[in-house]
């Protein structure tokens, strides 16, 4: 049962554990409402200058230390290209603008689905924000080891995409 659910969001009580469409989900046995664990969006941008890659080395977990795409999660009705747009901005301080989906991503077992955007990095100088270590531009051909094992395979659509742009 999902740690998270521990009450009825209707009536309070207390949820219990019951089997619904073969799994267990948190139920509330005094008004039948079902808890849903929803997964979690959230957005990143292979922005590029000039052939190099903007990245952030991670100042939190998961991964903490690791270098990544500019990312985060979507806000409740956020428009996803926005939200890419905008975290990459809060992480960085370079504006982004998105260029193209690159493709959905899912570690195994995980609620988190990514989503991958290209973008053009805009001018300025990166800014680390309280997210990051350190940001800064990688020549496209000799990046950091990455963080997330899908990782390799957004790097390889964004190559494969380059020069031409895609619409989502």
């Amino acid at each position: 049962m999902d740690a998270e659910a521990r009450f009825c969001l209707r009536c309070g009580a207390a949820l219990e554990a019951r089997q619904v469409s073969g799994r267990q989900r948190p139920s509330c046995p005094a008004c039948a409402y079902i808890h849903y664990q929803d997964p979690k969006v959230a957005v990143g941008v292979v922005a590029d200058r000039d052939g190099q890659i903007l990245l952030t080395r991670r100042n939190h977990e998961p991964k903490l230390g690791g270098w990544s795409f500019p990312s985060g999660f979507v806000d409740a009705g956020e428009d996803v290209r926005g939200a890419a747009a905008r975290e990459a901005f809060e992480e960085t301080g370079i504006a982004v603008t998105i260029e193209g989906l690159l493709g959905l991503y899912q570690e195994p077992g995980s609620r988190v689905i990514y989503i991958a955007y290209a973008g053009a990095a805009g001018s300025g100088e990166p800014v680390a924000d309280a997210e990051s270590i350190e940001v800064r531009f990688f020549p496209a051909d000799a990046l950091p080891e990455m963080a997330f094992m899908h990782d390799g395979a957004i790097l390889a659509a964004w190559r494969a995409g380059r020069g031409r742009r895609t619409e989502d």
